[in-house]
């Protein structure tokens, strides 16, 4: 167990964000094992969660009880670890004669993992601290107060800057930064975003929001113009026919229905984008058309097909999008018990460019695997059929 010791043992000193020990060896009992730095008065400790039936049971370890705790796990009762730091993941597996494979992969560099953790106590749009659009939009009473029906939103607001606020190193401060939200809605995350880069962050920015409804655009035109928004517009129009300019720099597309998000995704690709923010919704195509004789008894419930199909469509698009030169995450946007539409895929695009001979070997790699696993199970997305063309 060197190897796993010597892979633990760096992923603290690379930042660790997470360790997920999982597959258990044996029925019953803790079935998963969650551990995630945290600061308790100015130390940092390493939060242990176990997953026992409908219960979780939490430890506070030291760094060294966190080395051995980990190895003493491995070696008796899980077959899985999965490790994430600030700079790179790992996948550890443990065969059943002992035998250790570790698969490593390289991700873009994100906040500090213990502020990541810490900073959900506090919202980045403060409670009780008026901001006229959420006053505007119901959030807020003019007091400043979070309405109770609408506590779930300001939740989600505050979510989704804290998944701007991550992304921020990639975003440039020597100009104008541009930014799409297709399918914006009543833009309450649009309003949120400008706020905080604009705002509280100084940054030069321009958002255009993209929706296909007149009547909220124009609603939406009102409270930017109130506001004195300059730099956000808003604009009637769908996904797949909207040209807009030529640079730029994140594309934004949340809870866009079904192949709606690959178009988004797609023309993100077009534009070279820096930053994708993508929140699926309704993933219906891959539905209609598995086919997998290995899984055909699993799929003949309903229900399981139609889950299964929407994570796999998900899947393949965090793949397809790491074939196109982007490290790509996919994550939990607001926790399950708000929505089912929960996930997030956040790419980056990487700073080595195409002409470079490892990254081409990636992508040809990546792209293989892809055709093996649309081959099995006999899908054709429209993202893959979109993507071709680069």
């Amino acid at each position: 167990m060197e190897r796993l010791r010597s892979l633990i043992e760096q992923s603290v000193r690379d930042g660790l964000y997470q360790i997920v020990l999982s597959n258990p060896r044996t029925k019953g009992g803790t079935q998963k094992v969650k551990i995630r730095p945290v600061m308790l008065k100015e130390q940092l400790c390493f939060q242990e969660s176990r997953f026992e039936g409908t219960k979780v049971y939490h430890t506070n370890k030291k760094e060294t009880e966190l080395i051995s705790g980990v190895i003493e796990l491995a070696q008796s009762d899980f077959r899985q670890l999965e490790i994430r730091t600030r700079g790179w993941q790992a996948t550890a597996l443990i065969g059943k004669k002992g035998n250790l494979t570790i698969r490593k992969k390289r991700m873009e560099a994100t906040l500090d993992p213990v502020l990541i953790h810490n900073r959900k106590k506090n919202y980045i749009l403060e409670e009780n601290t008026p901001v006229a659009f959420l006053q505007d939009l119901g959030v807020q009473s003019t007091e400043g107060k979070i309405i109770k029906s609408k506590f779930d939103k300001f939740r989600q607001i505050n979510r989704f800057l804290e998944y701007i606020a991550d992304i921020l190193p990639y975003l440039p401060k020597e100009r104008t930064v541009r930014i799409v939200d297709f399918g914006c809605g009543k833009s309450y995350l649009t309003f949120a975003m400008y706020y905080y880069l604009h705002v509280l962050k100084q940054y030069d920015v321009e958002i255009i929001g993209l929706d296909l409804k007149q009547d909220i655009i124009s609603r939406c035109r009102q409270l930017s113009e109130k506001y004195g928004y300059d730099g956000l517009h808003f604009y009637q129009g769908d996904i797949q026919s909207y040209q807009g300019k030529e640079q730029i720099d994140m594309v934004v597309t949340l809870h866009a229905c079904d192949t709606a998000t690959d178009h988004a995704l797609n023309q993100a690709v077009k534009w070279n984008a820096r930053v994708i923010l993508s929140v699926p919704c309704c993933q219906h195509e891959l539905n209609g058309q598995i086919r997998c004789g290995e899984l055909d008894s699993l799929f003949s419930y309903g229900l399981i097909r139609e889950r299964t199909a929407a994570l796999f469509t998900d899947a393949l698009r965090g793949e397809l999008m790491e074939a196109q030169g982007y490290d790509t995450q996919i994550l939990e946007f607001i926790d399950m018990e708000h929505t089912p539409k929960n996930i997030m895929l956040r790419c980056i695009r990487r700073s080595r460019g195409d002409d470079n001979e490892t990254e081409r070997k990636y992508r040809r790699r990546k792209r293989a695997q892809i055709g093996e696993l649309m081959e099995f199970l006999h899908v054709q997305p429209t993202l893959a059929e979109l993507l071709q063309k680069y």
